[in-house]
């Protein structure tokens, strides 16, 4: 029996993001905050589903209790028109509004509290994302120190991780008393780790706690997972474990955001190395650098990590995000080999739904990981001139695709000799690396 075809959907750049007291927040920078009329513009290029921030900062920003949401009734009502499937965020990178934090023990029960608030609102929805990319947003908040609230310690990141996962199950119950059949849509970051052999250890370990959120969700850590030790040290009660493992909260789908600088290699020849790349951990010093710009294999690509996460979950999948910063070519090439990632995997044996082409707005400050607000501009399928949207070249690309144009990558910088940046490890090692790689995946 013939598989469906691999649904095309859009995604705005929708972070929110808290530095110190301010507030970095994309929509504002875009103009998208001020202008419904731009999804006219995004509804032409012929998606199938957008996804699309009903944001908790935005609607209760001031109290719990407090919620206005009069602009999503906006928003919202234009995609029902359209015929577009809105897939619902509810906190985008962010730590929610100022009377909690990713570490506040009630965060999961204020999470749910306005997730329930929202179906009430919409009873016609049906996807759902309560959180986005819980453990990249628990590393850049409690592990890295990038982002609210600045913390940079094993406890704090576990904690942050915890609490958003367990908001996640809390919200999808809350919308589930109104909306029996909604869908969790989970995103999470797609990458993968390789390292020089004396850095195996931390490899396995980073690899293994991509997939820590998921697995609470899944009601899967318990005392035989390989990083129970590791929350119990960090602070996290059996109990709350236990929780998780009697009240799962399978997703409905699992996305997958997948981006030229997810997969890395770790690398112990530190002398080979800019300073701003070089960090380590308790024991050993190392550089922390894009994959692509070292192996000499290039990526292992969307195909075998998209096979990765289905072998473990046996859920459906899709690409949530697909952004390339750089010329509109650039941009269709890589949303091209994407798309033909997916279709192999499909090819495969795995239930690929649909690749979301990210970023239609462009994007702003993602090169110094939002916090310094819009000192930059990526532009996306539009680029804002003014307060008006202008398409790109990119714009007439995701049209084509989405009336059924092939999708036909004729290259891309990350597949040729000059994506390069460092020296590459010797043969020897590169063989053990990539052997290693392959194997895992």
């Amino acid at each position: 029996m013939n598989q469906p075809s691999l649904e095309l959907w859009g995604g705005i750049e929708c972070t929110v993001n808290r530095v110190g007291r301010r507030y970095h927040d994309q929509l504002r920078f875009s103009g998208h905050q001020r202008r419904a009329d731009d999804l006219q513009a995004i509804a032409s290029l012929g998606f199938q589903a957008l996804r699309y921030p009903v944001l908790w900062e935005h609607a209760a920003p001031r109290r719990a209790d407090d919620i206005d949401l009069c602009w999503a009734d906006v928003r919202l009502q234009l995609l029902r028109e359209h015929g577009i499937t809105p897939i619902v965020g509810l906190l985008h990178h962010g730590s929610g509004p100022r009377y909690t934090s990713l570490l506040d023990p009630r965060f999961p029960v204020k999470l749910a509290s306005y997730a329930g608030a929202v179906a009430r609102r919409y009873p016609w929805l049906k996807c759902f994302t309560p959180v986005n990319e819980p453990l990249t947003t628990a590393r850049f908040s409690g592990l890295y120190g990038h982002w609210y609230p600045h913390e940079r310690s094993d406890r704090a990141f576990a904690r942050a991780l915890v609490n958003q996962a367990r908001g996640t199950a809390l919200a999808m119950a809350e919308i589930r008393r109104v909306i029996p059949d909604a869908e969790l849509v989970h995103t999470e970051d797609l990458g993968f780790v390789r390292s020089t052999p004396d850095l195996s250890y931390q490899a396995e370990f980073e690899n293994e706690r991509r997939f820590l959120g998921l697995d609470l969700l899944y009601g899967r850590v318990d005392r035989h997972h390989p990083l129970h030790p590791f929350l119990r040290s960090a602070g996290i009660r059996e109990a709350e474990l236990e929780r998780f493992h009697a009240q799962p909260c399978v997703p409905n789908l699992l996305g997958f955001n997948y981006y030229v600088t997810g997969e890395r290699f770790l690398d112990s020849r530190v002398s080979l190395y800019p300073p701003h790349v070089i960090g380590g951990n308790s024991h050993q010093r190392y550089a922390d650098v894009e994959a692509v710009r070292i192996c000499r294999d290039g990526l292992l690509g969307p195909t075998a990590l998209l096979t990765e996460a289905y072998q473990r979950y046996r859920t459906e999948v899709a690409i949530t995000e697909a952004h390339l910063g750089g010329p509109a070519e650039e941009r269709a090439r890589w949303f091209s080999y994407v798309w033909q990632s997916a279709e192999a995997a499909r090819r495969g044996g795995v239930p690929v739904r649909a690749v979301t082409a990210w970023a239609l707005l462009g994007s702003y400050g993602w090169d110094k990981l939002v916090t310094r607000g819009p000192c930059s501009y990526e532009a996306g399928a539009f680029t804002i001139e003014g307060d008006a949207l202008v398409e790109t070249p990119y714009a007439s690309f995701l049209r084509a695709v989405a009336q059924g144009a092939p999708c036909v990558s004729d290259g891309g910088w990350w597949r040729h000799s000059e994506r390069l940046l460092y020296a590459e490890a010797d043969a020897d090692q590169m063989e053990t690396i990539e052997s290693a790689s392959r194997s895992a995946t």
